[in-house]
Parts: structure tokens; sequence; C-alpha cells
């Protein structure tokens, strides 16, 4: 749903000035940052933990060790990009 209303977003901002200039405006109310800001932490969690994945397909990681090592550098990768995605939609 969320990328489902970032599409929106971008065919929005395509399809005229004026409706890029409305939606400029719309994007400026807190509660809008706020609910992009979730999609955002969302869609970065989940690519984090996804080349996660892909690693352990490779045979990196596969044990427990190594896999309680991957969660913990996905965790904390992902707080330090969601955080700079916050600050970088205020």
């Amino acid at each position: 749903m969320g990328i489902g209303l970032l599409l929106l977003g971008l065919d929005l901002s395509l399809a005229s000035e004026e409706s890029f200039n409305s939606l400029k405006e719309c994007l400026d109310a807190v509660f809008v940052k706020i609910i992009l800001w979730g999609i955002l932490a969302g869609l970065i969690f989940h690519i984090a933990a996804g080349c996660k994945h892909l690693l352990m397909d490779m045979g990196i990681g596969e044990t427990l060790e190594g896999g309680q090592l991957g969660a913990k550098i996905v965790l904390g990768l992902s707080i330090v990009l969601i955080i700079a995605a916050g600050v970088w939609i205020w």
C-alpha cells in the first residue's frame, strides 16, 4: 500500500506544474511527513533484511552465530538509515 502511495505521488508530480505544486504543499504537512517516514522505514528495513538473506543464500552467515550477527547488523544499519531518512524528510 505504501509503494502505491509513493507511485501516486510520483504520478502527481509528473502530471503538471499545478499538480506538482499541490503535492508539494501537501507534503509540507507534519502528518504526511510522518506517514512518508513510516513507509520509508518499512522499505529500508525490508531492503536491509533482503540483502542479509541474499548473503545467506551465498553461504555467508549461515551458522547460528552468523545469523545472530547478521540480524544485529541489519537492525543497526536500519536504525541509522531510518534516522537519516527522517532528517532528509524534515
